[in-house]
Parts: C-alpha cells; structure tokens; sequence
C-alpha cells in the first residue's frame, strides 16, 4: 500500500481545475506536494495561485512540459505517489489540432510512466475519463462497457489507459486507472458546461449552448478528488481500472433549468452552431456504475449535483471580478 505522508508526492497538471483542488486537499493533510506545470514565460502557476499561502509550506513548483522526457524524470525523483492529470482536455481543440493532443496526452503519459518505472514509484494514478467509453451502449456504464474513440481527445485518452496497461502487465508498475465523469466545481472555466450555464445566466444574457438533450453524470469536484485520494492509499488495486461518478442521469436541459431556477434568471435559450459536435463524435448519453468505487475504494460522493451547483455558484459569483477571463462566453 501507498502512503501519501511518505516522502513526496507528484501532481501533473497541477495548475489545472482537478489538479489544483487535488493540491490543494493532499496539502491540507500535510501531504508534501510536488507540483508539475507547463512551462510559460510569464510563470503563471495556473491555478495554483488561488490557494491560501498559508497552505504551500509543503508545495514545490516544476515548471515542464509533459513531452519532455528529462523533465518527467527529474520531477519523479524521490516521489512515493505520482497523480498524473496533466492533459490537454478540450474535445473541440482536439477537432482543430489532433497532432497535439495526442503528443501531449499519449507521448506525454509514456514520459511520466517511463519516468516512474526508472525512479522507483511505488504507485501511479493514471487519469482517464468517460468520455472512452463513447455514447453507452447500456446504463449504467460499469468498467466492462466497450470503449469508443469519438473525439481524437477521447481516443488519446484511451491509448494513454492502455499504455499505463502495459506498463503494469509487462514491468508490474503499480498503476491505477481512473476514469472521472463530468467533474464540475469552483474554479472551471467555461470550457465546460456548468460554468457556461452559470455565467451566462449571472449576466443575464442569452444562454448560448450546444446540443441540449444529451445527458451526463455529473460529479462535484471534491468528491472526485476524494476518490483519487482513497486510490492512491487502498490495498490491492495495483492494476485495475475504476469509475468516479454519480449514477444520476443529467440531461442539459435539465441542468439548465436547475441552474436558471437557483440563479433567477429568466434568459432565453439559444443554440450555438459553434458549439455542437459532428454527429458521429457526440457522446448522447453517460451514466456511471460506482458499484466498484464502492467495493474497492470505499468511496461514494457526498455532494448532490444541486448542492454542487450551489457552491460552483456561489464561487462564481464571490470571485466573478478576480477571475473573470474565465467566464467570459
């Protein structure tokens, strides 16, 4: 078994929505946090730099890049756990420039597992997510369902699962697959649908979407965290490959009146051309089994998707000024 107060513990993509509030918990618990981000020229840490100074004693910056092999075995040494959530996440820019999506998310995930089989890891957290298993083929989705590459970010994320596969049937690298459904909470920027929805109807503008009737399992992002958390210190998962999500089935239009109702907003709803994906790439429907969380993890979440969306709110609005470049749709 893992322990996470022994030695140091590596977060990719720590500057990013998941990363930043996974930091944030594991140096809450006095967890001594590596931190691993792209390499800007302005150091922007992303993320990062909303949380509290009073919490970084134990935070170490290293600034990479994922495709980088020499930084991913620099940043691995002396690390006990290594969380790998570092990616690039945007289904629609993976549309624009698939090239790169599959360098960063694919070569990017061979660096980090490489790097953690040279510098001794004793266990790595590898980050998937639903959107492998394309449009369910039947509800809810357990850990068996087929996989489908709809996207060229969904396709990467699948040859990243099955690389860190390998890696534990051929070297007995002790990976953990997880695959979050649609994460959402405080700090997502609009790349996603609730903070869309949200800032949108703060405005009081025009709700600007995509293609409403699809439907997702939407898992506030503390109960996500927490259940990456429980991976790397549970026994005997060394291999296996695990669902974090809900089990409710969310529509968008749905979300939307649950949103509009909490805010008291009246806006008209609009569809945006720009943002419906091709037809054979759109996921029309996603629902998690956690029945294996459960059993193996002991992991359920806490937050219900209105408790959820309350406090995404709620940040919103209290940071609204501060943060604004992410919520201007």
């Amino acid at each position: 078994m893992a322990i996470l107060n022994q030695s140091i513990t590596l977060v990719t993509g720590a500057g990013g929505f998941i990363g930043s509030h996974l930091v944030e918990q594991l140096l809450s618990r006095g967890v001594k946090v590596r931190a691993f981000i792209k390499y800007n020229s302005r150091h922007d840490i992303g993320l990062l730099k909303i949380i509290s100074q009073r919490n970084r004693n134990n935070l170490e910056i290293i600034e990479g890049d994922l495709r980088d092999p020499q930084a991913l075995i620099r940043a691995t040494q002396k690390c006990n756990i290594v969380f790998h959530l570092g990616a690039l996440v945007s289904i629609p820019y993976s549309y624009l420039y698939p090239g790169e999506v599959i360098e960063t998310n694919l070569t990017g995930t061979y660096n980090v597992l490489s790097a953690c089989k040279k510098n001794g890891v004793n266990r790595v957290i590898q980050t998937s997510t639903s959107e492998v298993y394309g449009t369910a083929q039947y509800i809810p989705i357990d850990e068996k369902h087929p996989l489908r590459g709809q996207s060229p970010y969904s396709a990467s994320k699948i040859g990243a699962e099955k690389l860190a596969e390998s890696f534990y049937c051929s070297y007995a690298l002790p990976v953990v697959i997880l695959r979050p459904f649609n994460t959402y909470g405080p700090r997502q920027t609009t790349r996603a649908i609730i903070p869309t929805i949200i800032s949108q109807a703060i405005k009081n503008e025009k709700i600007k979407l995509g293609n409403i009737e699809t439907t997702r399992d939407f898992t506030y992002v503390i109960d996500t965290v927490m259940g990456f958390i429980k991976a790397a210190t549970a026994e005997n998962v060394e291999g296996k490959t695990i669902n974090l999500g809900t089990g409710r089935e969310t529509s968008i239009r749905e979300l939307i009146k649950i949103i509009l109702e909490m805010v008291n907003c009246k806006s008209e709803i609009v569809s945006d051309l720009s943002r419906i994906r091709p037809n054979n790439s759109e996921v029309m429907r996603l629902v998690s089994d956690n029945s294996y969380a459960h059993t193996i993890l002991g992991w359920k979440p806490k937050y219900s998707l209105e408790e959820g969306i309350e406090l995404t709110i709620k940040w919103i609005k209290d940071n609204y000024q501060q943060y604004s470049e992410f919520y201007l749709t």
